[in-house]
């Protein structure tokens, strides 16, 4: 991963690199940066104390003004990157070049100090902050040269324009360490709370999840045979409380199913850890994007559990059925959505036959082997993201391939639920708008308990 991509990905909520923490802690941003403007008054007093005319001063002083009133709006807010950093840094570079060419005698050429800190801090990639430092180095040594600095002034000048520079380089890349490594920390301990609930819903259901379900047979079964027995009165009341265990136990493993349920929601970042080793066991390249980690837990959960669910059922797809020897997994934020996106380069979706519209089967008819249709496990993805206002789609990728789009809210929303069907032309894709909603939460089916999902 290159610096920029690093800086495009760091956290949008309070961090190291992302913004300053609080309002305190920017305007000392603010002041730390304008103190070191003092450093100027030398050039001022220089204006000021010789004879020169009205014009000539007013000028200097609003090309001096406007460097400063620039530089104090972009240097304190370099955690917080906006798309006027690189323009402002330009005017800054043309103000530093008019004050050169125009008053260089008065001092003005220590204006390349701050165009060097400038530019190791606006400039997120190391590489152009590097560049940029040099050039400015190479400028103030031939505006130096024009302006026939002396030669003490020069070089006290010189190395504060090439160690400053240098420095504020090496300080943007430890905040951005920081900031991953804080990142980092708190992807382990979401995997770490993901690994305690998978196990408090292992050893629920290991547990209890068979005791149960053999008392309530074995009541059951009593019922049965007390039914059998001469009528009396106490064999009907014996029948009764029978009866009523075997309630009582059916009660109970569904509130047990529905708490792992619970327990069990997944998300992206762990899932897609197990869709890694599941390609790799069936020889097929897993492609996946690093967002499906970094955005996992900034979005609502229900939503993201939508998707990892998702994610897991399209895995299984491809690993049972595509005979693919690639799959493509990535996630984007876009206009107050997130989308799932899987693909994959083997044997493609036989798209419905006919006319009319093409919802998900429930007896198929007869496909070539190894065409992929819709089944139940498409049904439980569409059911699962119309809970949290999403839809599914399906379509033909590459040729052969498939591809399954699956978008949910970026924030919590509630979205009532209306049944769609789409037309099933061949290049159309497969939409599931709303299926007949199930909350995620939902009382879970026995594959749900075992952690598997419907196949498709």
């Amino acid at each position: 991963m290159t610096t920029t991509d690093a800086d495009s990905r760091l956290p949008s909520r309070g961090g190291y690199v992302s913004g300053y923490p609080n309002k305190r802690a920017q305007v000392a941003g603010v002041v730390f940066s304008g103190v070191w403007l003092f450093y100027l008054v030398g050039a001022v007093a220089y204006l000021f104390s010789h004879h020169y005319g009205a014009l000539y001063i007013t000028g200097g002083m609003v090309i001096l003004v406007a460097f400063c009133a620039i530089y104090l709006a972009l240097v304190p807010n370099w955690p917080s990157p906006s798309r006027y950093a690189l323009p402002g840094l330009a005017v800054l570079f043309v103000l530093t070049v008019l004050a050169c060419v125009f008053y260089g005698q008065t001092g003005l050429v220590a204006l390349w100090i701050f165009m060097s800190s400038a530019s190791g801090l606006m400039i997120a990639d190391r590489r152009w902050a590097l560049r940029a430092v040099l050039g400015v180095v190479v400028c103030y040594v031939i505006f130096s040269a024009t302006t026939h600095a002396k030669t003490g002034e020069f070089l006290s000048n010189l190395l504060p324009v090439i160690f400053i520079g240098l420095a504020v380089i090496g300080l943007r890349r430890q905040s951005q360490l920081t900031a991953e490594l804080a990142r980092a920390r708190g992807e382990v301990a979401r995997l770490a709370a993901s690994e305690e609930r998978l196990r408090l819903a292992r050893d629920m259901h290991d547990l209890t999840g068979q005791s149960l379900s053999t008392i309530t047979l074995k009541s059951e079964l009593a019922a049965r045979l007390l039914g059998r027995m001469p009528d009396s009165a106490e064999r009907d009341r014996v029948r009764e409380e029978v009866v009523q265990v075997a309630a009582v136990s059916r009660q109970t493993l569904r509130d047990i199913r529905e708490a792992i349920s619970g327990y069990r929601r997944p998300t992206l970042a762990v899932e897609i850890i197990t869709a890694r080793a599941a390609l790799a066991s069936a020889d097929i390249a897993a492609h996946d994007d690093a967002d499906l980690t970094l955005l996992s837990g900034t979005f609502d959960p229900d939503a993201e559990a939508a998707l990892a669910w998702c994610l897991r059922e399209a895995v299984t797809n491809v690993v049972r059925h595509s005979g693919a020897r690639n799959c493509h997994v990535s996630l984007t934020r876009r206009a107050g959505a997130m989308t799932l996106t899987v693909r994959d380069d083997g044997t493609g979706h036989d798209p419905a036959p006919g006319g009319g519209t093409a919802p998900v089967l429930a007896d198929p008819p007869p496909r070539p082997a190894g065409a992929r249709v819709a089944g139940t496990g498409l049904h439980g993805m569409a059911e699962r993201l119309s809970g949290v206002g999403g839809c599914l789609e399906f379509r033909p990728d590459t040729r052969p391939g498939f591809c399954l789009i699956a978008t949910v809210p970026a924030t919590i929303a509630t979205v009532p639920a209306t049944p769609a069907t789409v037309p099933a032309t061949t290049p159309a894709p497969h939409r599931y708008a709303a299926a007949p909603p199930r909350s995620v939460t939902s009382p879970a089916t026995a594959s749900d308990i075992a952690g598997g999902s419907p196949d498709c």
